[in-house]
This record gives C-alpha cells, structure tokens and sequence, in this order.
C-alpha cells in the first residue's frame, strides 16, 4: 500500500520547484504528477494555439498550459490548457501562483496512467469551483468528452468541437489527434 502524504496549503506553497514534475494538492493530499509523454505534450500544444488564437482575436481573455489553481483551501489542479475569461483576469495577479478561483474552461488530456475515478473526482472539483466547462481528451478513442454544469457530451472524430463558451470557436479532433502521425 502507498504512502499518503497530507499537507496543507501553506507547505504545498513552500514544495521546492523540480523540473518536469507537476504537484497537486487533493483536499490535502500531495498528487505527483508524472512526466507528459511527447503526444500528450503534442495534443496539449494544439489545443492551446487554436484556443489562444481564438481567444486573443475575440479579446476574450487568455489561455494557459499547466497552471495552479487554487480551487478550494486545501485543492490545488494543474490543467493542462486553461481558459481565463477577461472579467476573470481582472482579479489575477500574473506574478502569482496559484490563481485563486477556476479557470472558465479547464483541458486535460488522458495520459495511460491515467485513473478514471481520479479523472472525474478532478472534473467534478473544476465544475464545484465554477469551472464553466472541462473538456476531457482522449488520444486513444480520438474523442472529447464535454462535460458542464448542464450534463455531458461526447464529441468524436472526424466531429469537431464546438462549445457554448466559446462562441464560433470550432476544433477539429482529426488536428489535434494527428499532431503526429509516424510514416
């Protein structure tokens, strides 16, 4: 059985800074996070440059890959690509991490090692933190799973992705599932 370590805000605040690693805090237990694989690393990319292309041509706001947010006193998520609405970023200090609140639209993608109760313990604490969308990527089935306040929905390729955050804003899964193909 493994060990658990508990921590409060505070001291996951003072975790030294190791590169490649990724710390979470789960309602006080310290989540390390592995290493990305190169297609993980490859879909994530994609998914930020459509979404930031969009959302600095619409002034919406910005979009972030892998950063902290403060979604209660003792849970800390890292999405992998995040979407900060403008109103929102009024209150964001950009020195300062972690950002206090959930972001609008929080992306993670499946990872193999990925658990799927971990998985929805996590959606379902964006959504409880104001989270008004988290899209959930899966490289392996080549499909999105859409999931908000209002229920969830599934987007499969060759569908592209649509979402009612982001008004016009489409994304093709065949671009960010081939972001690699090898010959």
């Amino acid at each position: 059985m493994g060990t658990t370590t508990r921590l409060t805000f505070e001291e996951f605040q003072r975790l030294p800074e190791r590169e490649g690693v990724i710390y979470e805090l789960d309602e006080g237990i310290l989540l390390i996070e592995p290493s990305r694989t190169p297609r993980h690393n490859l879909i994530r990319q994609r998914i930020t440059m459509q979404l930031m292309q969009f959302v600095e041509s619409k002034q919406l706001g910005i979009v972030l890959e892998e950063m902290d947010f403060r979604l209660s006193p003792d849970t800390v998520r890292n999405p992998d690509v995040a979407f900060i609405t403008a109103e929102h970023l009024k209150t964001v200090d950009l020195d300062l991490s972690p950002i206090d609140g959930a972001p609008a639209l929080a992306v993670e993608v499946i990872s193999p090692g990925n658990r799927t109760e971990d998985i929805a313990k996590k959606t379902q604490q964006y959504l409880e933190a104001g989270c008004k969308t988290v899209w959930i990527v899966y490289p392996g089935l080549r499909l999105v799973e859409v999931h908000s306040t209002t229920g969830v929905r599934t987007v499969r390729e060759p569908e592209s992705l649509q979402d009612e955050l982001l008004p016009d804003f489409s994304l093709s899964l065949s671009y960010i599932f081939d972001a690699y193909q090898q010959q």
